[in-house]
C-alpha cells in the first residue's frame, strides 16, 4: 500500500516561495491503477517525484508498506513521457533491458530470461536487435515499459507516457499498457491531462485542483467494465461529468495564463 498523507511541497526561489501542494492525501492499494487527472501546471508531475523519490516533501509524509519513501527505491519506477530521452540510444533493445539488470546487479545467469519474458510480454521480442532511433514512438514506450518490469519493481509510476503519441498509437498504447498490469498484477500510478484517457485506464481518479496550493479534490471510482467504450453512453456521462468538475479550474488557469 501507497500512501500519501497531508503532504505539502514548497519551493523557494529568489522570486520567493511558491507552494506547488498544500495537504494532499492519498492512499493506492496494492495492485490498483490510479490516475492523478488536471490540466497542466497543476502539480500531479511534482507528486509523481515525491513517490519517486526526487523530491523531498515540506510537510506531511508518504510510506510504501511500513516504510517512509525518503528517496528512490527498487519497489518503484518511474516512466516518462519521452521514452526516447530515457533510453540509452547506443544500445540495442534487448542491450537496454540488460542495462537495467546490471545496475539493479540481478545475477547474470537470470538476463537471457528475464530479457525474453518482457519483450515477448510488450511485443518486441522481434526488434531486439534494433536501436532505439529505429523504432516508433510507440515502440519505444513498450520498451520503456519493458525495461522498467524487468526488474521487478511493485509499484510502476508513469508521467504522462503517451501525451507525445498520435491518437491511434495512444489507443493501442492503452490496450497494451491494460493487458500488461491485468497479467503482472502490480501498482500504477498514472500522470494525466486526458479525461478520456484516465477513464479509459483507472480504477480511481484523483482530480486535482489547479495549482498553486493544489489538492485533490474529489476521488472518482469508474463503475464501468474493462475494455471501456468512449462512446457508451455512461462512460460519455462520466466525462461530462468529470469536464463539469473541472471547468471553474480551466478558467482560473486561463485567467492566470492572462494574468502573465
Amino acid at each position: 500500500m501507497l500512501r500519501v498523507t497531508n503532504v505539502r511541497k514548497v519551493f523557494e526561489s529568489v522570486r520567493g516561495s511558491y507552494v506547488a501542494l498544500d495537504g494532499v492525501s492519498l492512499t493506492v492499494k496494492g495492485g490498483e491503477f490510479v490516475c492523478l487527472l488536471d490540466p497542466s501546471g497543476c502539480g500531479k508531475s511534482t507528486w509523481l517525484n515525491i513517490l519517486a523519490g526526487f523530491e523531498s516533501v515540506s510537510g506531511g509524509s508518504v510510506t510504501f508498506g511500513d516504510a517512509p519513501v525518503t528517496g528512490p527505491g527498487r519497489d518503484r519506477v518511474m516512466f516518462f513521457q519521452d521514452a526516447g530521452s530515457a533510453l540509452l540510444p547506443w544500445l540495442s533493445v534487448e542491450e537496454n533491458i540488460r542495462f537495467a539488470l546490471r545496475v539493479r546487479k540481478i545475477p547474470k545467469a537470470e538476463w537471457a530470461d528475464i530479457t525474453d519474458r518482457y519483450l515477448d510480454m510488450v511485443g518486441l521480442d522481434s526488434h531486439r536487435g534494433k536501436f532505439p532511433a529505429e523504432l516508433s514512438g510507440g515502440m519505444r514506450q513498450r520498451l520503456q515499459i519493458a525495461r522498467g518490469l524487468a526488474v521487478e519493481p511493485n509499484v510502476l509510476l508513469m508521467d504522462e507516457p503517451f501525451a507525445a503519441l498520435d491518437a491511434l498509437t495512444r489507443r493501442r498504447m492503452h490496450k497494451v499498457l491494460l493487458d500488461i498490469w491485468q497479467r503482472i498484477g502490480k501498482t500504477i500510478v498514472f500522470v494525466t491531462h486526458d479525461i478520456a484517457e484516465a477513464i479509459s485506464l483507472a480504477d480511481r481518479i484523483a482530480v486535482m485542483s489547479v495549482g498553486p496550493r493544489s489538492v485533490i479534490t474529489r476521488v472518482i471510482e469508474p463503475d464501468l467494465p474493462r475494455p471501456r467504450d468512449l462512446a457508451d453512453t455512461k462512460v460519455a456521462r462520466l466525462f461530462g461529468e468529470i469536464e463539469d468538475l473541472l471547468t471553474p479550474d480551466l478558467i482560473r488557469l486561463d485567467e492566470q495564463l492572462e494574468a502573465h
